[in-house]
Parts: C-alpha cells; sequence; structure tokens
C-alpha cells in the first residue's frame, strides 16, 4: 500500500512541529526546511487543524503548534484523516463494483484483512514514538535550509 504525499507531508509536519514543541513554528519555516511547497502545506496545515492535530495562531506573531499531546496523536489516525480512502481494489467499493467475480473472489477478504493489519500495526504508534530520535531530527532540521537551494535548483 503507499500513501499520498499529503499523508507523508502531514506526518512530516506534525514530526517537525512536535520536535519544536518549545515554540510556535510558521508555515514558511517549514516550507523552507522540509522542501515542501508553501500553497501544498497550507492545505496540509489546515486540514490537520480542524483534526484538532494543529493549534494555529493567526497574525503577525502567528505560527503552529500541536493541538494536543505527541502521545496522544497516532500514526493511524492521522493517516485515516489524511488519506482520500482505502478502496485498494474495485470490490471494496461496494457502491461503484462492477466486478462479476465478487461474489466467488477470495480478494477482497485477503485484502481487507491485510488493510486491518496494516492499520492495526499504524495504531500502535504515536507522533511522539516516530519523533523520539528528538536529538539527531533537531540536527537534521537546522542544517536543512543549507542545502535546501541546491535541491531547488537541481528540480528547476
Amino acid at each position: 500500500m503507499r500513501l499520498t504525499d499529503f499523508t507523508d507531508y502531514s506526518l512530516r509536519v506534525l514530526i517537525y512541529v512536535a520536535v519544536r514543541d518549545d515554540e510556535l513554528v510558521t508555515i514558511q519555516e517549514i516550507s523552507d526546511t522540509l522542501a515542501i511547497a508553501r500553497g501544498h502545506l497550507v492545505k496540509i496545515v489546515h486540514q490537520l487543524g480542524r483534526a484538532g492535530y494543529l493549534n494555529t495562531t493567526r497574525g503577525r506573531s502567528g505560527g503552529l503548534r500541536l493541538g494536543r499531546p505527541a502521545n496522544r496523536i497516532t500514526v493511524g489516525d492521522v493517516v485515516r484523516a489524511t488519506e482520500p480512502d482505502f478502496r485498494m481494489v474495485e470490490c471494496f467499493d461496494t457502491e461503484g463494483n462492477k466486478c462479476v467475480i465478487t461474489a466467488a473472489c477470495g480478494l477482497r477478504g485477503v485484502l481487507g484483512q491485510a488493510l486491518r493489519a496494516y492499520m492495526e500495526v499504524l495504531d500502535k504508534y504515536t507522533l511522539a514514538d516516530i519523533a523520539a530520535k528528538r536529538n539527531t531530527l533537531t540536527r537534521l532540521l537546522a542544517s536543512a535550509p543549507e542545502i535546501q537551494p541546491l535541491v531547488r535548483r537541481a528540480r528547476e
């Protein structure tokens, strides 16, 4: 199973904010550090805020911080909140399924079991768990702006 970039970036934003939990961070700061387009981050932050994972403060001295403690945000919950759907194959769509072998095919059950196992694993881990290497993450994030112009030039 592959997660969308939206979910990947959402998790990165939450890790960034968790590591910097002692201060407000800005969308621009996250954009510059993680090399994610600011416009895309605005949508991500909006959705994470609506879901209660981030608190946002508008204005000149505004910014972002976690909406709840990192140990109360599970990876599984974030994935569920940011992924558009988990329809792995057509037969997962009860409304639009036109597959003629659905009634006798065991694939739906197997993939459904795999998806449940996948989510069970993600539910075991919190944002605190995935941001646990705080010192290393802080060091990597601090050095990121130095390499960003090179990354951006390479993409152009």
